[in-house]
This record gives C-alpha cells, structure tokens and sequence, in this order.
C-alpha cells in the first residue's frame, strides 16, 4: 500500500523494508492489475481442482511414500 501511495520512493521503501527494489516494483503493478480487474468485472475465477484428482494424486504419493519407507529400511 505505501508503494501505491507514493508518498515514499521505491527506494525508500526497499531500504525500510529491507527487501530489494524490484520485488516492491513488481507487487505494486500486480496489485494495480489487480484492482484494475476486480473494478472492471474481468476478475478470473480460480480453477475448480476435482477431488478425484486430489485424492488421486494422494494415492499417488502415499505409495510413493511407502515405497521409499521399505527401500531406506533395507
């Protein structure tokens, strides 16, 4: 938000912050972007994630897991 404001430099910021000056850059344009978008009506919706794939994809490393469990044991 400081950032947005402007009533401080970049650098300024960076140096209080202590984070480097391209990072504050970089969220102050994905949050006007974002603003941008939510006022307009053009907000994208997350993608719906399909339980079946998450529990799919549980499965998966469950017995992956399992699998390097036996092999360490040996």
């Amino acid at each position: 938000m400081e950032a947005i404001k402007g009533e401080q430099t970049v650098a300024e910021l960076a140096s209080k912050h202590g984070i480097h000056h391209t990072l504050i850059a970089t969220w102050k344009k994905q949050a006007i972007e974002g603003m941008t978008a939510t006022f307009s009506g053009k907000t994208e919706t997350p993608k719906a994630v399909n339980d079946a794939e998450l529990h799919a994809k549980i499965g998966q490393l469950v017995v992956e897991r399992d699998f390097l469990v036996r092999a360490s044991n040996r």
